[in-house]
């Protein structure tokens, strides 16, 4: 059994683990209560890549993410956690500057990436955007083919020189995310005559065509069948050997198959951070063992 499977395996079976108290994880007893602020783990790493710090998001009155400060490295794939509205989702829009799109959203605290300031007032956030790509929770192709989905960011940020090129990146682009043989005589057909899962796919296809440094993924399977699920986590798998990878799911199987950190939310706040097998095995904190069994969310 793989790794990942073990650890997938430990996910489904941790509340049995805490019931039992017999060695894979503390006994209940043993963990730690939540006091507001309180990170427990490990929310740094050497050499960070992207550094959210003292991070608020407001919507109006509501206080969606709460002072919270993590540190993300080049090339991991971090998987963040937790119940219906925790702020995860409004977490990863900040690093790509997607809440400035949100009339009454204001961002408080600091997010750098490669050491810079996202927020800072001589930053294009579209040329931010180009370098901090992001996939949907339901796939959303353009209202065009599926040739010019893919094209479209390489035409914008004039990423090509003739037809030539702008077909290579097409082609390399597609072929990533296995999906060219699909497609490759269906090219002028709309995106959206696709399956549910190979949308998603030309999705994943049109935000690395730009060549991004950083790719957020919002659920980016809950729409989709289990057939459609396995090939995207396999797809996430290989893009992780060249990206940075934040990924928000409810799937703790997901999260335990993709991701190497696992981040967990509540209420707005970071709660915890640790290495995935940490997380699901033996989690430092009691408000991460009763996720994770299901006793809350």
């Amino acid at each position: 059994m793989s790794e990942t499977s073990k650890i997938a395996g430990s996910a489904r079976s941790a509340e049995a683990t805490a019931r039992r108290g017999d060695g894979v994880a503390a006994p209940a007893a043993q963990r730690r209560l939540y006091t507001a602020g309180e990170v427990v783990g490990d929310p740094t790493c050497p050499d960070p890549y992207i550094v959210t710090d003292r991070l608020h998001v407001h919507y109006g009155s509501i206080h969606a993410v709460n002072n919270v400060s993590l540190q993300i490295a080049r090339n991991d794939v971090i998987a963040l956690i937790g119940p219906s509205g925790c702020g995860k989702t409004s977490f990863i829009r900040c690093i790509n500057r997607m809440n400035d799109t949100v009339e009454n959203a204001r961002v408080a605290g600091r997010v750098l990436l490669d050491g810079r300031d996202v927020y800072a007032a001589d930053l294009d956030p579209v040329a931010l955007r180009a370098r901090v790509g992001m996939v949907f929770q339901k796939p959303n192709p353009f209202p065009k083919s599926i040739y010019d989905n893919v094209a479209y960011g390489p035409r914008i940020h004039g990423l090509s020189r003739d037809r030539a090129e702008l077909d290579e990146i097409v082609y390399r682009s597609l072929e990533r995310v296995g999906l060219l043989k699909e497609v490759q005589k269906r090219m002028h057909e709309p995106g959206t005559s696709l399956s549910g899962g190979q949308q998603q796919r030309l999705c994943i296809a049109r935000t690395i065509a730009v060549d991004p440094e950083v790719i957020l993924m919002d659920e980016p399977c809950s729409a989709l069948d289990p057939i459609a699920t396995a090939r995207i986590e396999d797809l996430i798998d290989e893009l992780a050997m060249n990206y940075t990878i934040v990924i928000v799911t409810h799937s703790m199987q997901q999260a335990a198959r993709v991701s190497r950190r696992v981040a967990f939310f509540h209420l707005g706040g970071l709660v915890e951070v640790n290495e995935t097998n940490r997380v699901f095995t033996n989690p430092e904190h009691k408000l991460t063992e009763d996720y994770i069994t299901g006793r809350i969310g």
